[in-house]
């Protein structure tokens, strides 16, 4: 085996959104680096450990969709109807195979949902119940929908009623004077986790989970769970997870233009990404970014907001966090 010359990395994002440093308290923020980290350390010695691409990512969303702080799996936000509906996507770069499954209410990680579809059925995406049989037929463990549900998430939804809007992640939050804001502003903040990561064999994968937008309608599906829009891995090119104004990133399939930037014009990682996330995104109103990998280990990060839960961890180097541009 040829060995590359770079070494492994994973990226890792927790949503978009907008500038509040100003009212951010100091405890909250060094929480989102705290998890941040959590996250990275282990899909870091997984990878250094000569573990696949998409094993790592698998591993990262699985972590972020336990944790309370983002809006997938655990803590994700409610719908117009005060329910869960979760959305999850992964794909192998190596072989171009891909599952996803959205609008589920039961499955705990429906980031290990969307692996079971890659990797047991002949099919792409499953839907509602129909994943949620899926899931269970292969062992994945079903919850109550009510493991899903937080006060403070609760607590977005009646003020997101009371205001008549449908919000992105947890900005009802944002409604209220009295409610401790969190480092991005609320009200502009986008809730998908995801992670791509590059391998010791050059393979690439890309994996996003999300619970969507507080106050939607039941039965709306954003970009995660849509291979090309959201969610994308080719080994000749880059794997990206997008986070932010999903039906923007669905028309312009914002995750496989990078890809096809790449391929068919010649733009490195960074350029692509740059260019989708700051001309193309923006000129349809699009908002939010994307972390991505290309096969050569770099690694681009690009945002249109003014911030971007993020981080990466290359092995043999210490993890990276940030939160703000």
């Amino acid at each position: 085996m040829t060995v590359p010359p770079f070494r492994p990395v994973i990226a890792i994002h927790g949503g978009a959104g907008t500038m509040s440093r100003a009212h951010a308290a100091t405890g909250q923020e060094a929480a989102y680096h705290e998890a941040l980290h959590a996250v990275l350390l282990p899909a870091q010695a997984l990878l250094a450990a000569g573990g696949s691409a998409l094993d790592a990512v698998s591993l990262a969303v699985d972590l972020l969709e336990e944790c309370a702080l983002f809006n997938a799996g655990h803590g994700a936000v409610f719908t117009h109807a005060g329910t869960h509906e979760l959305d999850a996507a992964v794909m192998d770069g190596a072989t171009l195979r891909a599952g996803a499954v959205c609008c589920v209410s039961r499955v705990r990680r429906p980031a290990r949902a969307a692996r079971a579809v890659m990797e047991h059925s002949e099919h792409v995406l499953f839907a509602g119940a129909g994943a949620e049989e899926f899931a269970r037929r292969h062992g994945l463990e079903l919850v109550d929908p009510s493991y899903f549900s937080t006060a403070a998430r609760r607590d977005q939804l009646q003020r997101a009623l009371a205001a008549d809007r449908t919000l992105l992640d947890h900005d009802g939050a944002a409604l209220a004077a009295d409610t401790p804001a969190a480092p991005l502003e609320e009200r502009g903040k986008m809730g998908t986790v995801g992670a791509v990561a590059v391998d010791a064999q050059g393979s690439l994968a890309a994996a996003t989970s999300t619970g969507g937008m507080t106050n939607k309608q039941p039965g709306r599906v954003g970009d995660s769970p849509l291979i090309g829009a959201g969610t994308y891995a080719d080994n000749a090119t880059a794997a990206i997870s997008c986070t932010g104004t999903g039906e923007m990133f669905i028309r312009l399939a914002v995750a496989h233009d990078v890809c096809a930037r790449m391929r068919y014009g010649g733009l490195s990682l960074a350029q692509a990404s740059e260019v989708v996330v700051h001309e193309a995104l923006p000129a349809i109103a699009g908002r939010g970014g994307l972390v991505a990998v290309d096969r050569h280990g770099n690694v681009s990060m690009p945002f249109n907001t003014e911030g971007m839960y993020r981080g990466h961890a290359r092995v043999g180097e210490a993890p990276y966090t940030a939160i703000f541009g």
